[in-house]
């Protein structure tokens, strides 16, 4: 009773990358059947990105591209400035981490934030809940076009070979779903909408899906051997120096930029968070299943503690009483 009553308290997408975790674990998919699963992987994720386009309202898209003063400096927190922590912290793990967990930093670093954690933590914290859904929603959409160029820029050729084939499978796995949903949007919008329930767990599982074979891939290639203990520790403690920053630096960034307290509170939220969601997808579609499998440990890890951490910073600004 006390392991489910755990269990329940974690985000329902945690839950299904706690499981798919386990199974590339002791179940890994190998040989030929990883050829299979990645396709499966892919068309998950062309689907994730067809529902995102379909339900994600084109006029919102673009009323929070009117709304610059906040989305601008927040894009470059998220992209630059977050991106610039993790380099550094790349380059500080390299040598006391394996190569492609060390990236993972630099890779969580240049990630977009979170829509749906962001949105909530948001509401709970009394900011402007239409600010983060919007701002949040535009974030990822650029995220599609910016990490991956973002990445091979800053951890260079020799790290990220992001060539044509690269970003064919870009366009085609992620961006074309994704335009193809704002077409059809019209038709089938409130359709999606209306079938939030459902659609939700379908973008849980595509998400899950591509993390179960990126790991069965890093399984294989000896991950848990490769992350000791002693790994453990310092991946641990440098996620940790990640989590302040990125909270610590959005809350002042937001107070310098001279934003109400609402809005401040969406800031915060929408800039200190990472997108698993963005984050997986993207890793299976650069890299072999090995590799990702790697490049994302630090992002589950970040992922896990942001959920951790944002609700009592959230029960903390709410100027309501409980």
């Amino acid at each position: 009773m006390a392991v489910s009553r755990i269990m329940l308290a974690f985000d329902p997408l945690v839950r299904l990358l706690l499981i798919a975790i386990l199974l590339a674990s002791f179940l890994p998919v190998t040989g030929e059947g990883r050829v299979i699963a990645r396709s499966v992987s892919d068309a998950g994720i062309f689907l994730l990105f067809l529902l995102n386009g379909l339900r994600l309202p084109r006029a919102d898209v673009f009323a929070g591209m009117r709304n610059w003063r906040f989305l601008l400096p927040l894009s470059l927190w998220c992209f630059l400035g977050m991106g610039a922590a993790g380099w550094l912290l790349w380059r500080a793990g390299g040598s006391l981490l394996p190569e492609h967990i060390a990236l993972g930093l630099l890779f969580l670093g240049i990630l977009p934030s979170t829509v749906q954690s962001a949105t909530a933590y948001s509401s709970l914290a009394g900011g402007n809940v239409a600010a983060s859904v919007v701002a949040a929603a535009v974030i990822n959409v650029t995220g599609v076009f910016v990490t991956a160029p973002l990445l091979a820029l800053l951890a260079g050729t020799a790290a990220v070979d992001l060539d044509l084939d690269g970003l064919q499978r870009i366009a085609t796995i992620l961006l074309l779903p994704f335009f193809l949903g704002q077409v059809l949007q019209t038709w089938l919008g409130d359709w999606v909408r209306e079938r939030r329930s459902l659609i939700g767990w379908a973008d849980k599982l595509c998400i899950a899906t591509a993390v179960y074979v990126a790991f069965s891939g890093a399984v294989e290639q000896g991950l848990w051997s490769l992350v000791g203990p002693q790994l453990w520790v310092v991946l641990l403690g440098l996620v940790a120096i990640f989590l302040a920053f990125g909270f610590g630096g959005s809350w002042l960034l937001g107070g310098a930029l001279g934003i109400g307290r609402q809005e401040r509170i969406s800031f915060l939220f929408a800039g200190a968070q990472k997108s698993i969601a963005i984050g997986a997808p993207l890793a299976a579609v650069l890299f072999p299943p090995a590799t990702a499998g790697l490049l994302l440990l630090p992002v589950l890890v970040y992922h896990l503690l942001q959920l951790v951490l944002s609700a009592p910073i959230a029960r903390k600004l709410n100027p309501l009483p409980a």
